[in-house]
């Protein structure tokens, strides 16, 4: 495949297919909906800098959730645990990274 410019009636069939998919609302909002649940922000999530109350908060949910899991052996209370327990570990390190920055 050569990489020069296109022939004439090829550049407008090609120009008449990009004004015609341009002017798609539907294709144009499913293509921008899928890219936002597709692919998250990871430069936000990195930036990501909970409050201390928020951290103290999820690391106590957390520790009641531990202790109620192990006293009930409850699965929907040991699930509860598992997937809150990540989030804490996330915004402790998180924390710990804002307090150890140089100004």
């Amino acid at each position: 495949m050569s990489t020069g410019r296109l022939p004439d009636h090829e550049q407008r069939i090609l120009d008449e297919m990009e004004r015609a998919l341009r002017r798609d609302r539907r294709l144009d909002r499913r293509l921008r909906t899928l890219r936002a649940r597709r692919f998250p922000d990871l430069a936000r999530l990195a930036a990501y800098s909970p409050r201390l109350r928020t951290v103290v908060s999820l690391l106590a949910v957390s520790v009641a959730l531990m202790v109620a899991g192990i006293v009930t052996s409850e699965p929907a209370v040991i699930w509860a645990f598992a997937a809150l327990w990540p989030l804490a570990l996330f915004a402790v390190f998180r924390t710990l990274c804002r307090w150890t920055e140089r100004p």
